[in-house]
């Protein structure tokens, strides 16, 4: 099994509401895990390619 390369984006900033991604495994597993930036050690939610796409997409247009 290949290890999750997480990362967090850019944009984030400080303010502790984040998710970290491991776009690695698109190719390998057709997922794409996320998880809670402040538990790295919990639980990850594995997203199907277009489950992700849509959730990128909604927090490009969300007001925040």
């Amino acid at each position: 099994m290949i290890d999750p390369q997480w990362f967090k984006s850019t944009y984030s900033g400080q303010g502790g509401q984040c998710i970290e991604a491991a776009t690695n495994l698109i190719t390998s597993h057709g997922v794409v895990p996320v998880r809670d930036s402040k538990d790295p050690h919990g639980p990850a939610l594995l997203l199907s390619t277009s489950a992700f796409a849509g959730l990128v997409a909604l927090a490009r247009s969300a007001e925040l």
